[in-house]
């Protein structure tokens, strides 16, 4: 089946913002043009962005990812729902016998394109800075444990998140880039010359960026501050409202313009309503939509979807192909994942916006060219 859309405003985030027609054919876009179509569109859209890339995702409705046994595609389904119609998803520390084993249960999703690849959140970082993490699972990194987990998982781990500062974290690091794994910075105490030599050693990413880190000072910029000035590294950004502050928020977005990217961080309560959940083995509270640890003493991931995240940003007038970029382009480069700009080739996923009283709002998604309820 052929359909052609118009769109009053299509916006890539690479070179086209403005009126624009697609053809869509099984699923992907076909024919991409300019202005007003010559054939008789099917239907006509307002504002038109590409589906998101959500790179850190733990789960949604009730299922955690990491979870063996458990059947992920719900929590696909929300998160395709809301508009990250393309996932990587994301393990929090567990024993590296349940974590092999899940890695082995999600690796076929990724062969078939349900996912785009596995992200290894643990289960080697800083119990200084371990956040949500279980204590009592966290390792010091070793190149057989890595070896271990990356045949396991198939070829479908795009990123490893890991604190630099423990003890065969480099030779870790090593055999990661050796097996054309992301690296990323996170969950870590580091001082600033390790986490400079972690960047030199091919560290790509900073995981989170303030958050399950050293705040930066004026002396000691730690992470925070290497992430912010040093060109080579992508910085992933929660934007609920909770977890960094507008202000910050603007802070990187001039710091880090080109190579920040949105986050969800979402984990299995997202979709639901307040209550308790589990996290990784860890009792996690949700009160007033903002998760945290039982004992309360630090944030246990977001219940917050990435697109309605990114529209408060649209409604803080942060201009659309910025939003873009941090949504879908910048992470598309950092993981290699090509087909997310609605070019002829790609799938059709996009999605429709609309600005009732110029409030940003989602007015359908598709994914694979078909409209999602």
């Amino acid at each position: 089946m052929s359909e052609i859309v118009s769109i009053r405003r299509l916006v890539d985030a690479a070179s086209l913002d403005g009126p624009a027609w697609l053809r869509i054919e099984d699923g992907k876009v076909v024919e991409r043009g300019e202005g007003e179509p010559v054939s008789p569109a099917s239907q006509i859209l307002d504002v038109v962005v590409p589906g998101a890339i959500d790179t850190h995702v733990h789960g949604a409705v009730g299922i955690d990812l990491a979870t063996p046994g458990i059947d992920p595609q719900p929590a696909l389904d929300h998160h395709h729902a809301t508009g990250s119609t393309t996932l990587i998803a994301s393990l929090a520390t567990g024993s590296l016998d349940e974590t092999r084993n899940r890695l082995k249960e999600l690796a076929p999703l990724v062969r078939e394109g349900r996912l785009a690849g596995l992200h290894l959140e643990g289960p080697w970082l800083s119990p200084l800075r371990r956040g949500a993490h279980n204590p009592a699972l966290l390792r010091e990194p070793n190149r057989a444990d890595v070896a271990d987990l990356l045949v396991a998982a198939e070829g479908a781990v795009k990123m490893v998140t890991i604190a630099p500062e423990l003890p065969g974290a480099f030779e870790a690091i090593e055999e990661l880039l050796s097996s054309g794994v992301v690296v990323a910075i996170g969950h870590t105490d580091a001082d600033t010359e390790t986490v400079r030599r972690a960047v030199d050693a091919g560290a790509q990413v900073t995981t989170h960026l303030f958050n399950g880190m050293a705040p930066m000072h004026h002396r000691k910029a730690g992470p925070v501050g290497v992430s912010l000035s040093d060109d080579r590294i992508t910085v992933e950004l929660i934007a609920d409202g909770e977890h960094v502050s507008n202000e910050v928020l603007d802070v990187a977005r001039r710091a880090a313009t080109g190579r920040m990217v949105l986050v969800s961080d979402a984990m299995s309560a997202t979709g639901l309503g307040d209550g308790e959940y589990d996290l990784a083995g860890s009792k996690v509270i949700v009160a007033n939509g903002v998760a945290t640890l039982a004992e309360g003493n630090s944030l246990a991931g977001s219940t917050t979807a990435l697109i309605p995240a990114a529209l408060r940003l649209l409604n803080r007038n942060v201009p659309l192909p910025e939003v873009v970029a941090v949504t879908s382009a910048t992470a598309a480069n950092v993981f290699g994942l090509s087909g997310h700009s609605l070019r002829p080739g790609d799938p059709a996923d996009l999605i429709e916006l609309h600005f009732p009283d110029g409030v940003a709002e989602v007015a359908r998604v598709a994914r694979r060219g078909v409209w999602l309820d």
